[in-house]
């Protein structure tokens, strides 16, 4: 018996790109069944996207959306149809969440907004993630997370004074929406559990990002102190940086917070003379000189192997850690000890390492139970089984595109 905490929850996801297909990846690795709504004539932004294997493009060749879609059902169907949309109507009626992560607007157009939904199942919770939620002047503005690191405010304060604000590599607000939602989701599935009633749950990515500010927008409320870019400087710690080590593009990152972390960092690196520089006396002296400080730093960790900084301060007491590539973290003992890739063959994609969950729930595990599927690989699975669809039904949907 399969003892996974979300099993026998039906999912049906509308949702594409990350933030809404993310989220529902930490219910489909412990236990349900998430059914994405796809189609071959608009594929879902991670299928086109790269890295592909091999280099060679195709929608079930994507990387990005293998790690995102596994343990999930890929549904091929036409929405601007309306047999699609009686089919989308279908699967409504036997889920117990309904997800999209389009703009306000969309799913109403598909009659499959929250209004629409309840009166095919009363006790439906859905989950909507949107970029600035579904209410207010800019509900309806088009955009994707790098838009929403901007609106937010995140990209204000990354980079270096000098520079002016730096975008980001990835739509960041994408990978902080599913903690927060999930934890909606999961309060909404209880809350039904008790009362037999379901709700909307509106999450806006522009919100949820401002929760890494709350420091910035408090100084700001209190003091009217607008906060910069301030590389890798800290109000709180020094030195604090990523310093250049041996090698090709190695660095680590050191991080001094207390006087005796000082006392200890110093005689470790052969810099006891410091502790007896009145300049160096108190954090507020050494932040005052800070880029000389930096500088003596590096001439020190420049002539040491990464690893090596890393351990004779770590040995010391003292906060320090590589900073890891992609093959530092493939081969890394700790996640390879905690099997934190899955690893598992995809038809496309051949050996194929799938990013685990971080959580580990000693009774009821998370677990990879299939690979993530090529597009409309489960549309006549869903429909036979789930829907009770006959074999003559199926192929005369087949035959008007339907399941394009």
């Amino acid at each position: 018996m399969d003892k996974s905490v979300f099993n026998g929850i039906i999912v049906v996801d509308f949702g594409w790109a990350i933030a809404g297909p993310l989220t529902l990846k930490y219910l489909a690795d412990y236990g349900a069944k998430v059914i994405c709504i796809e189609s071959f004539q608009r594929p879902d932004l991670l299928r086109t996207s790269t890295p592909y294997k091999d280099e060679a493009a195709g929608v079930d060749r994507a990387g990005y959306f293998a790690y995102f879609a596994a343990n999930k059902y890929s549904f091929s169907l036409n929405l601007n149809k309306p047999n699609g949309l009686k089919i989308a109507r279908k699967l409504v009626s036997q889920a117990d969440i309904v997800a999209d992560s389009h703009r306000p607007g969309v799913m109403e157009r598909w009659k499959l907004g929250y209004d629409n939904l309840v009166k095919i199942k009363p006790d439906i919770i859905m989950i909507r993630n949107s970029n600035q939620g579904l209410t207010g002047p800019a509900a309806t503005h088009p955009g994707l997370g790098n838009h929403i690191n901007g609106l937010a405010g995140i990209v204000n304060l990354v980079g270096w004074p000098e520079q002016g604000p730096i975008s980001l590599m990835v739509a960041y607000t994408d990978y902080l929406v599913p903690h927060f939602a999930i934890t909606a989701l999961i309060g909404a599935l209880d809350y039904r559990r008790k009362t037999g009633k379901g709700q909307l749950i509106d999450v806006s990515q522009f919100e949820v990002g401002l929760q890494l500010l709350a420091p910035s927008l408090i100084n700001y409320s209190v003091n009217k102190k607008e906060e910069k870019a301030r590389g890798n400087s800290s109000d709180y710690a020094v030195p604090h940086g990523v310093y250049r080590c041996k090698g090709n593009d190695r660095w680590c990152a050191i991080s001094v917070l207390t006087d005796a972390e000082w006392q200890a960092f110093c005689n470790r690196i052969g810099k006891s003379d410091w502790l007896k520089k009145p300049e160096f006396r108190t954090a507020m002296d050494r932040k005052k000189r800070e880029a000389q400080l930096d500088r003596s730093i590096e001439q020190w960790t420049s002539q040491h192997e990464a690893e090596e900084v890393m351990r004779m301060l770590q040995e010391a007491g003292v906060a320090a850690a590589v900073v890891q590539n992609a093959e530092d973290l493939y081969n890394d003992v700790q996640l390879k000890e905690r099997e934190c890739f899955w690893v598992e063959n995809h038809k496309e994609l051949g050996r194929f390492s799938h990013l685990g969950q971080p959580s580990r729930l000693s009774k009821t595990p998370a677990r990879l139970y299939n690979v993530a599927p090529c597009l409309g690989e489960h549309t006549e699975y869903i429909c036979r089984n789930l829907l009770g669809m006959s074999e003559e039904e199926y192929d005369k949907y087949l035959l008007e595109g339907i399941f394009e």
